[in-house]
């Protein structure tokens, strides 16, 4: 029993130790560990573009096999972003994301996208050119969130970044405000990797708020709506914009006057250990 003992100690010790290794180690090993059995299995598969999944089910039909790509899309990016949104709670003790909302179009929108911009109904044409079927929207709480998480989205390896469209720099004629990014993500399936194509939205809670009621309103007229509507909408969208900037500068305000009361206790702790110190030297 004593040996056993000691050899169970011995083990926990060892744990111990090894659990002390210096977090780059670390972090090297669990990148080999992820990135060297991905990129291993990669080398075994076949890239497949859209067009070519469908070709591969043939079996299976075609709208069903978009569908399942598109919605496997949503998926895989939804994760990565909760998994930025963890990460960044943890180093930072903030969430930047405030809520995160998918959905796939329907195929009443898709018909009324192609349309609009001349093209005939066929799901080449859909795969093709509408580029938003896989939609994620991040909603954030200050504008300086959302440039922090499209560059944290940028940097992620297994995800190209297609295009970029700031409508927060570049508003639209309507007042609308987001920063759109159109990403393409691996689909990891038996025997092949599909690259699918999701578009992310990012705004503030006042942008979709904003947002929101104006498709509303434009989808009860059809968008034909009175020029007074959309004057109104516009004015309304520039008391959305005042309202971020003060929201953020009032935020900045409270990060430092909480940066300067951590400073000050800093300080008044530093004092008073150099004051036990002096008492005991001179004891």
């Amino acid at each position: 029993m004593k040996m056993a003992f000691r050899q169970e100690r011995g083990l926990n010790s060892n744990f111990l130790n090894i659990c002390k290794i210096h977090d780059t180690v670390f972090s090297d090993m669990l990148y080999y560990v992820t990135y060297g059995i991905c990129s291993s299995r990669k080398r075994g598969e076949r890239t497949l573009s859209m067009e070519n999944a469908i070709k591969n089910y043939e079996d299976v039909d075609s709208w069903k096999t978009i569908m399942f790509l598109y919605t496997s899309a949503l998926k895989e990016v939804g994760t990565k972003l909760e998994i930025l949104n963890d990460e960044f709670q943890h180093v930072h003790q903030y969430n930047p994301i405030e809520h995160i909302k998918t959905r796939v179009k329907t195929p009443e929108s898709i018909v009324k996208k192609l349309r609009k911009y001349g093209y005939e109904i066929s799901i080449e044409n859909m795969v093709k050119y509408v580029n938003d079927i896989a939609g994620v929207r991040l909603i954030c709480s200050f504008t300086s969130d959302i440039y922090q998480l499209a560059e944290m989205i940028g940097n992620q390896s297994d995800l190209k970044v297609l295009s970029i469209k700031d409508y927060i720099k570049n508003p639209k004629e309507s007042g609308y405000k987001s920063y759109h990014m159109l990403v393409s993500v691996p689909i990891y399936l038996s025997d092949s990797v599909v690259d699918t194509k999701v578009e992310i939205q990012i705004r503030t809670i006042a942008m979709d708020f904003w947002a929101s009621l104006e498709h509303k309103i434009y989808y009860k007229f059809e968008g034909n709506a009175p020029d007074y509507i959309s004057r109104d909408l516009r004015e309304c969208a520039e008391m959305v914009s005042s309202l971020d900037e003060k929201m953020l500068s009032l935020n900045e305000a409270i990060q430092k006057c909480l940066e300067d009361q951590e400073t000050e206790k800093k300080k008044a702790r530093k004092k008073h250990i150099s004051h036990g110190e002096r008492q005991a030297a001179g004891a």
